[in-house]
């Protein structure tokens, strides 16, 4: 991790690239750019194809540059910023001139493996960047942690727990870190019996108790497997071993993750839930600003209540554990495996039990094949993500 510090100044805006503005996390760091008027300065956005939210975005912003990687969207944003003076591109060469531009922090909020290669650019010009992509870390995690170190860039993370985390983190002494510990609302499921979760319909597994979120993550949430991604990206982000991650059912939602010392201390992030408060810290680390969300009342909250995590009940976390142990592309595999299975179960032809099992079976796989070796860059690991999707597909062809 580079030792820097920017100071905040008035006088010097800070400047700001968006992978992914069109997006949730994007979306939201603009409406906190907005909040903060003349402290940031936008310099590029990038969208996948919604050319006119992003040309609109550009215009607000004042944005020197706009890219689509969508080429059939490129006059699309040409004709939207006709008159402008902004700076349009498009294609996978337009998203790596985008995150190569020198600026204070690049966001790299583009959703799925399409957000590697840009995100991965940013990294090799040594830039900060604040990562919301969790396929960096959880499909080519070695791969861009020893570009990272390489390179000198630094890494903040935006998931509310993984900011927790690094807020919490002592990294002048990480011998002195016992166990990280994420904490889990526990979905829609904590409480039905085992045999009924196998058969729960999407409808049931969708219904989470604390959010409104996509339905891909939804399931994710359901399955444990979420926190199972987290864990692997954890894994990268921190100076720890696989034995010293952990993660705790919290309903409550409030306590985003915690850290325990060698001394049984436990240090806690306890924060509003609401991505404003993590996106920030990304932006200005190591200086803080306020951010236009409710404070926290712990009084009116009055108990904070935790559970064990059972493994048994969620086996999604099982594999991610089996993955990490297992190194190479073994996280790249259980990725892709999962979003086909996700996606089936969805479109009603697997149970929910089944995810798991087609996931598990398709790591077993891989490794009888001799897949999970390391990847040396980003064709290969493509090349694994498209194994991985292929072997589910089969998978649920023969149990259908």
């Amino acid at each position: 991790m580079a030792d820097i510090h920017l100071p905040l100044d008035n006088s010097e805006p800070r400047t700001v690239s968006i992978l992914g503005a069109t997006g949730s996390i994007g979306a939201s760091t603009l409406d906190l750019i907005a909040h903060h008027g003349s402290r940031f300065c936008v310099d590029a956005l990038t969208a996948n194809s919604n050319a006119q939210l992003l040309a609109q975005q550009a215009r607000q912003f004042k944005a020197k540059l706009a890219v689509v990687a969508d080429e059939a969207a490129y006059c699309e944003l040409c004709d939207a910023l006709s008159g402008s003076g902004i700076e349009v591109a498009a294609g996978k060469n337009g998203l790596n001139e985008a995150a190569e531009r020198p600026v204070d922090c690049v966001i790299a909020a583009i959703v799925g493996t399409s957000g590697l290669d840009p995100t991965l650019a940013a990294i090799k010009k040594g830039q900060r960047v604040g990562l919301a992509n969790k396929e960096c870390l959880v499909c080519a995690g070695d791969l861009f942690m020893d570009e990272v170190n390489r390179s000198q860039a630094t890494l903040v993370p935006v998931d509310s727990e993984h900011s927790a985390i690094f807020q919490l983190f002592d990294f002048d002494h990480p011998e002195r870190v016992e166990k990280i510990i994420l904490t889990a609302s526990g979905g829609p499921f904590l409480k039905t019996p085992l045999e009924a979760i196998q058969t729960a319909t999407p409808e049931m597994a969708l219904r989470h108790p604390n959010w409104e979120m996509g339905r891909k993550i939804s399931i994710d949430s359901a399955t444990m497997m979420n926190k199972g991604l987290e864990l692997i990206e954890a894994f990268h982000l921190f100076p720890i071993g696989v034995e010293q991650l952990d993660v705790l059912i919290h309903p409550n939602s409030v306590i985003h993750s915690l850290v325990q010392y060698c001394d049984g201390a436990v240090l806690a992030h306890l924060g509003t839930p609401d991505m404003c408060i993590p996106i920030a810290y990304a932006l200005t680390w190591p200086d803080r600003i306020s951010c236009p969300v409710e404070p926290l009342d712990l009084a009116q909250i009055g108990t904070l209540h935790f559970e064990e995590m059972s493994e048994d009940r969620f086996p999604a976390l099982a594999l991610c554990r089996q993955a990490l142990q297992t190194g190479g592309v073994a996280p790249t595999v259980l990725n892709a495996a999962n979003e086909i299975a996700v996606e089936e179960y969805l479109a009603g032809k697997i149970r929910f039990g089944d995810i798991a099992r087609i996931i598990g079976g398709v790591m077993d796989q891989a490794e009888q094949e001799n897949m999970l070796e390391k990847a040396s860059d980003l064709h290969e690991i493509a090349a694994v993500d498209d194994y991985g999707r292929e072997r589910a597909k089969s998978a649920i062809s023969k149990l259908a």
